[in-house]
């Protein structure tokens, strides 16, 4: 699949729901991720993401406003060691507790399935960095309903083990705006990256649809030493 630019296909989508980009800086050093959350509804646009230890949490903005925390309150960044992890939603405690216990990505998610956000059965993403002695890789996965049939999950996991400098990839929830809301199709799009952290989070947060986008976080973790930097940006201030 042909390397994409990640600002236009970010604005050419109204509504990519939420969305994890995971890759190499092109200069080779640092490990990359960024993680967005949008909402069409008031529960989903009264967050914020704060800092939590070594990841993240959403928030309430209004705790007054909060009406069902369920899918829109969770850690979606939590640190294991030398691995990070990415996620759209609380199976980010699942794969951190089961990693924690010597089980694998892929048989955490096993415990999962999409979100029972019935009609749209919003898909579970996910990502995983192993930055370690140098070294680094990642991988993304996407648990899906057979095109609306919650009778049936869809398991997929894509695995890039030693990434090129400059090349990343983009999973998000869907395809584009919608009711019920269309989920992503395919592999994770190939994308290019950024060597500067302040650049790169201004290409993600300009990019996205101004109504709809809520919060970001942007981490770069330096490879050969593992010390990250992190950014994050709410609409909510």
């Amino acid at each position: 699949m042909k390397k994409r630019v990640l600002a236009k296909e970010l604005a050419g989508n109204s509504y990519p729901g939420r969305g994890i980009v995971i890759g190499r800086s092109p200069n080779g050093k640092y490990a990359v991720a960024a993680y967005f959350i949008m909402g069409r509804s008031t529960n989903s646009r009264n967050r914020i993401f704060v800092e939590d230890g070594a990841g993240i949490r959403t928030q309430a903005f209004d705790p007054a406003k909060l009406e069902d925390p369920s899918l829109v309150i969770y850690a979606p960044v939590r640190v294991l060691g030398n691995k990070t992890i990415v996620t759209n939603g609380d199976q980010t405690d699942t794969i951190y507790e089961l990693m924690d216990r010597q089980q694998t990505f892929e048989q955490a998610l096993r415990t999962r399935t999409f979100e029972p956000d019935a009609p749209n059965y919003t898909p579970r993403i996910s990502g995983i960095m192993h930055v370690e002695n140098g070294g680094y890789n990642y991988a993304m996965s996407i648990l899906k309903s057979d095109n609306g049939d919650p009778a049936s999950c869809r398991r997929f996991t894509f695995a890039y083990e030693n990434p090129l400098p400059g090349e990343g990839h983009f999973i998000h929830t869907y395809i584009g705006d919608g009711d019920p809301l269309p989920s992503f199709e395919g592999e994770p799009v190939p994308i290019g990256m950024d060597d500067d952290i302040d650049a790169f989070t201004r290409t993600v947060w300009e990019n996205l649809n101004e109504e709809n986008k809520v919060s970001l976080f942007v981490r770069y973790i330096e490879i050969a030493s593992g010390k990250y930097e992190t950014r994050i940006v709410n609409k909510n201030q």
